[in-house]
C-alpha cells in the first residue's frame, strides 16, 4: 500500500466515523429487543416503518435501511400506488405500500349521506402484519411491493410481491370473484425460515367504524367484535358497552368479525389463528365513529413458510341469507335472540318475510300482512284466552262472596275458591297459558326488526326509514329514558294498548292495585320503544288494532248467559266428574299449606 492509498483510506475512515457519530440510527436497548410468548402488540415506537423519501445518498441510505430492516431492507423504500378492482357488489382499492386493502366500498348500499357505504378507508382503517427478525420488529404492511395481476376463472388475482434476494420473498395474494363480498387472501413467506426469529406473526386490524346510520346510538348498541373458536364457541364483546372492553383469547380461532349494526368486516382462516386479543372503545363526543375496534391475531409461522397461509376477508352486509353461506356459524353475527325467539325468527318470520318480499315491494304492507297471518294462526289461542276470562267474569260474584265470607283468612278463602273452580270445571290459569304460547312471537320482534337490513332506508307513510325511529317532533330538551324526539307510531301503539287493556278489564276479575298496574305497562313501553325502529312500533300498533277487532268479534259469539248455564250444570254434576291432574295437584298444595300453618 503506497502513501496515497494509505492517506485515502484514512480520510474515508474519518468520514465514515464522522457520519456514524452524527447520523447513527437509534438502536433499541437490549432489554427492548427481548421477545416473549405473550400476544402483545409492539408500540409504534418499536415497529420499524419504511421511508417514502430518502434524505441521504443512496449508498448511505441503503446501509441505514439494512441496519433498520435487516433482510427486509429491499422493501423499505418505494412509491405508493393504488389498484382498484370491482365486481357487482363491492369496489376494493389495494395499495402497493403494504400490499394491503386500502378501501372497500359497498356499491349496493348507501350511508346516511346518500353515498355508497365506505366500509374501509385509509383514514379509518389500519392493517399491520408484524414479524420479528433478530431483535428487529418489522411491519410488513409498511413495506413496498411489486404489483402483479392475472385472472383465474371469473376471479381477478391481485398479487403483491417483495423479492428480498437469495431466494427470499414475501407475497400477498388477493382473489376477487365477479360477485359476492368475499375476498380470498394468501400470505406467503419463502426462504425466511432462518430470518424470522419469533414463531409468532401478529396480524393487527384497527378500525374506527365509520357511522353509516342516522341513529348513532342504536348503531353503537349493535356494534362489537365477535369471534368463533375451532372448538365451536361463539363469543363477543358487550355490544351495549360504552367503555373500554378487552378480551384475550387463548384458544385457536376460526374467524373474527368487526360487526356494525348492518355491516361486517371479517377475516376467516382456512385452518385457524392460534390465539388473539380483541377490544372495543367508544368516544361519545365523536358521532362520526361508532366504535373503535382492535383485533390482534397470531398467525402460525409454519403455515406461512409452507405456503398454507390461506385466509378470506368478508366485507359486506349482515344479512342472514348471505352470512349463512360464508363459513361455519358465521350467521351468528346476526343475533336473532335466544331460543325460543331464535326459532321463531329463523323458521317462521324470516321465511314468511322472504315470501312476501318476493311478492310486494312495500314493507309497510308486508308488516301488515305478517300481523294478519300471525293473528289468524293464533286466533284459536286468543279465543280460548278470552273464553277463560269470560268464565272468570261469570264466577266473579261467587268469588267476591267467598272473599267477604272469610275476611282475612286468605288460606280458607283460597281453598273455597279452588273448590268452586273444581265444581264448575274451570281452570283459573287457562287464560294465561295461551298468552304464554304467544309471548315468544311477541318478543322475537324485538330482535327481528332492529336487525333486518331489508328495512334499512325503506320508507312508509311518515316514517322515512323503517330501520330507525319515526320522529314527528324534535323536542328542545331531552326527557330521561325517552329522548328528545317524539315517535308517532309509538304513541299510536301506546294509545291502542291502553284501549285493549280497558277492553280486557271488562271481562277480568282482577281488582285493586293490580288492575291499575296494567295501565302503566303501555306507558313504560312508550319510553322503551321511542328510539327503536319504526317497523317494530308499527307492527305492535297494527297487532293491537287486529287484537281489538278480534275481541269485538269474539265477544259477539260468547254468550255469558250460556256460560252461566254450563257452569251451573257442571256444578250439579261435580260429584261424578273426575278431578283433573292440575286440580288434584293444586288441591294437595292447598291442603299442605293449611297443614303447615296449623
Amino acid at each position: 500500500m503506497d502513501k496515497n492509498q494509505a492517506t485515502g483510506l484514512i480520510l474515508i475512515s474519518v468520514m465514515l466515523f464522522g457520519y456514524w457519530m452524527f447520523f447513527k440510527p437509534d438502536l433499541p436497548a437490549p432489554e427492548e429487543t427481548a421477545t416473549n410468548t405473550e400476544l402483545v402488540m409492539p408500540s409504534d415506537s418499536t415497529v420499524v416503518e419504511a421511508q417514502n423519501t430518502p434524505a441521504l445518498p443512496d449508498s448511505l441510505l441503503d446501509a441505514e435501511l439494512v441496519n433498520k430492516f435487516g433482510v427486509f431492507a429491499a422493501g423499505a423504500k418505494g412509491e405508493s400506488t393504488k389498484k382498484t378492482v370491482e365486481n357487482e357488489t363491492v369496489k376494493i382499492t389495494f395499495d402497493s405500500k403494504g400490499g394491503k386493502v386500502s378501501e372497500v366500498i359497498l356499491k349496493t348500499f348507501n350511508s346516511k349521506d346518500g353515498n355508497p357505504v365506505r366500509l374501509i378507508t385509509p383514514e379509518s382503517n389500519e392493517f399491520k402484519t408484524i414479524v420479528t427478525s433478530f431483535g428487529k420488529t418489522i411491519d410488513l404492511n409498511q413495506l413496498y411491493y411489486r404489483l402483479g395481476t392475472s385472472t383465474s376463472g371469473d376471479s381477478t388475482i391481485i398479487s403483491y410481491s417483495l423479492d428480498l434476494g437469495e431466494g427470499k420473498s414475501v407475497k400477498h395474494v388477493y382473489s376477487i370473484p365477479s360477485a359476492g363480498y368475499e375476498v380470498g387472501y394468501k400470505l406467503q413467506f419463502k426462504g425466511l425460515e432462518s430470518s424470522i426469529t419469533k414463531e409468532e406473526v401478529l396480524f393487527q386490524w384497527n378500525d374506527h367504524m365509520i357511522t353509516q346510520e342516522s341513529d348513532v346510538n342504536m348503531s353503537r348498541q349493535n356494534s362489537t367484535v365477535n369471534y368463533y373458536t375451532t372448538s365451536g364457541e361463539f363469543e363477543e364483546l358487550s355490544e351495549r358497552s360504552t367503555s373500554y372492553e378487552e378480551e384475550v383469547i387463548s384458544e385457536s380461532i376460526k374467524w373474527t368479525t368487526i360487526k356494525q349494526r348492518f355491516f361486517l368486516s371479517a377475516i376467516i382462516a382456512n385452518k385457524s389463528f392460534t390465539k388473539g386479543k380483541i377490544s372495543t372503545n367508544v368516544d361519545p363526543n365523536n358521532p362520526e365513529v361508532v366504535k373503535y375496534a382492535e383485533v390482534t391475531l397470531s398467525l402460525p409461522l409454519s403455515d406461512l413458510n409452507k405456503g398454507q397461509g390461506n385466509y378470506r376477508f368478508y366485507f359486506g352486509p349482515n344479512d342472514y341469507h348471505i352470512t349463512s353461506e360464508v363459513t361455519e356459524e358465521f350467521s351468528k353475527n346476526l343475533f336473532l335472540g335466544w331460543p325460543p325467539m331464535l326459532w321463531v325468527n329463523k323458521y317462521v318470520l324470516i321465511p314468511l318475510f322472504d315470501v312476501l318480499n318476493d311478492i310486494l315491494d312495500n314493507y309497510g304492507l308486508i308488516i301488515i300482512i305478517i300481523v294478519l297471518i300471525i293473528k289468524l294462526v293464533l286466533s284459536p289461542l286468543s279465543y280460548k284466552s278470552y273464553l277463560s276470562m269470560a268464565k272468570m267474569k261469570v264466577l266473579k260474584p261467587e268469588l267476591d262472596e267467598i272473599k267477604e265470607k272469610h275476611g282475612s283468612d286468605m288460606a280458607k278463602a283460597q281453598s273455597e275458591q279452588m273448590k268452586l273452580y273444581q265444581q264448575v270445571g274451570v281452570n283459573p290459569i287457562s287464560g294465561c297459558i295461551p298468552m304464554l304460547f304467544q309471548m315468544p312471537i311477541l318478543l322475537s320482534m324485538f330482535y327481528f326488526f332492529p336487525q333486518s337490513i331489508e328495512l334499512r332506508g325503506e320508507s312508509f307513510l311518515w316514517a322515512t326509514d323503517l330501520s330507525s325511529y319515526d320522529s314527528i317532533l324534535t323536542l328542545p330538551f331531552e326527557i330521561p329514558f325517552y329522548g328528545s324526539h317524539v315517535s308517532l307510531f309509538v304513541l299510536l301503539m301506546t294509545i291502542s294498548t291502553i284501549m285493549i287493556t280497558y277492553s280486557q278489564q271488562q271481562v277480568s276479575t282482577v281488582q285493586g292495585p293490580m288492575k291499575s298496574i296494567s295501565y302503566f305497562m303501555p306507558v313504560i313501553f312508550m319510553f322503551v320503544l321511542n328510539s327503536y325502529p319504526a317497523a317494530l312500533s308499527f307492527y305492535y300498533f297494527i297487532a293491537n288494532l287486529v287484537t281489538f277487532g278480534q275481541q269485538a268479534l269474539i265477544r259477539r259469539f260468547v254468550d255469558e248467559d250460556k256460560i252461566r248455564r254450563i257452569l251451573d250444570e257442571n256444578k250439579k254434576n261435580a260429584g261424578s266428574r273426575k278431578k283433573s291432574k292440575f286440580q288434584q295437584r293444586l288441591e294437595d298444595a292447598m291442603k299442605a299449606q293449611n297443614k303447615n300453618k296449623k
